[in-house]
């Protein structure tokens, strides 16, 4: 037997037992850290093969580092709305300062002052796709396509108005008009509020009137018939010629009557915009109209929401929402192999696989969760159990090296 190689195999005990401690170290000082995924240090063997029956020489101890990056930890909820978590499978993409990609399971974002982009506590950015020209289709391997989330980017934002309606009662009890349906003589006046492109309001009037029934007229007019006029508040007209609304013995509108009570136009500055009268009914009684258009005047971003499904809206002074961003999800085949960066990052490699992106709740990808956080999955008192053993070995490896240390003095001194 070898003394020497006794002196190396406790020097390997403690070098291993010592890695240990440093692995359990860093679990420790990062059990509150969000997303942290705990380190741990494997042993295997180190033989040597030149041993027989008669003399054995010992070998020494290999340490390999492995992190529980599959492993979840505990959810807990937040007060901040732009807090995201994870439960199930999945990475958040982010990007660090030289644009390269980056997984993470740390959620805990906030809107950064000097970009508007939303960041976690590692700095890195928070990437998806953006919604603004319509539905991405993602590249299943690649983050190519991929924009920060910036919702500064958005700005003052108005919606230009394209469709309205107008329904309720027209009363029955309305004498016919005496001349052509005009601005100076009509039956009943409304209006309708519209948006143009650039944000501003233009209203429009509609202008109701009775018309007397003509069987020789063409095409005919029955009873019962009412035309519609569209005004800018200018006078301009903008429905040529009326719209006719023939109410049944009912006084509803059905078939080609509630088909032919619909108009298109152009509001003035604005876009192409159709309006349906089609709800309007004709009883007795008075006058009781209800209608509205899309569109939405200049609001700025007020704040963020994000929907389970990783939509990411915009909020608006005025009370709407934008979905302006949906965040996308990547795995690998193996997570456990990811090689872990500083800041609580991971970066694929050969033994972890390539990226699969998709989104949260398909295809095995897990959900999302807004105003929470996934923690560490560290367990402290497990740590601290470990602690405990490793100090307890690193000893007995201590007493080793000290005991082939004695042999080797006994060994030196029989010459003397």
């Amino acid at each position: 037997m070898s003394l020497i190689s006794v002196l190396r195999t406790g020097v390997s005990g403690m070098n291993a037992q010592s890695n240990r401690i440093s692995t359990v170290a860093e679990n420790v000082q990062n059990s509150s850290t969000t997303g942290y995924k705990r380190t741990s240090a494997e042993f295997s063997s180190l033989l040597l093969e030149n041993n027989t029956n008669s003399a054995y020489n010992s070998g020494a101890v290999e340490t390999t580092i492995r992190r529980a990056i599959s492993e979840e930890g505990s959810i807990n909820s937040t007060t901040s709305k732009t807090d995201l978590a994870i439960k199930g499978n999945g990475f958040f993409v982010v990007q660090d300062e030289n644009k390269a990609p980056l997984l993470t399971r740390a959620g805990n974002f906030v809107v950064d002052g000097p970009t508007g982009n939303l960041v976690n506590a590692g700095g890195f950015t928070l990437m998806g796709y953006s919604l603004l020209d319509g539905a991405p289709v993602p590249a299943l391997n690649s983050t190519a396509g991929m924009v920060p989330v910036n919702m500064s980017s958005l700005g003052m934002r108005a919606t230009p108005s394209t469709m309205g309606m107008m329904g309720g009662n027209i009363s029955a009890d309305t004498p016919d008009l005496t001349g052509a349906l005009s601005p100076t003589n009509y039956s009943k006046k409304t209006s309708i509020v519209t948006v143009d492109k650039l944000g501003n309001s233009v209203t429009l009037d509609v202008y109701l009137g009775k018309v007397p029934a003509n069987p020789a007229a063409t095409p005919p007019i029955p009873q019962n018939t009412w035309q519609a006029s569209v005004y800018t508040s200018g006078g301009t007209a903008l429905t040529s010629p009326p719209v006719t609304l023939s109410f049944g013995a009912d006084g509803k509108l059905t078939g080609a009557e509630a088909t032919a009570a619909k108009t298109n136009f152009t509001i003035p500055g604005g876009e192409a915009f159709s309006l349906d009268l089609s709800g309007a009914t004709q009883f007795a009684g008075g006058f009781d109209l209800a209608g509205g258009a899309n569109g939405r005047i200049p609001s700025a971003v007020t704040g963020t929401e994000f929907g389970g499904d990783g939509t990411v809206y915009a909020t608006y002074a005025d009370g709407t929402k934008l979905a302006a961003f949906k965040i996308a999800l990547a795995d690998v085949k193996s997570p456990d192999n990811l090689e872990p960066r500083a800041g609580n990052v991971f970066r694929t490699n050969i033994e972890s696989g390539d990226l699969q992106i998709g989104f949260a709740g398909v295809g095995g990808f897990g959900s999302l969760k807004a105003s929470a956080l996934e923690m560490s999955n560290v367990d402290v008192s497990s740590e601290l159990t470990t602690m405990i053993e490793s100090q307890t070995v690193y000893t007995a490896n201590s007493k080793v090296f000290m005991t082939g240390n004695e042999l080797l003095d006994t060994l030196m001194n029989l010459k003397r």
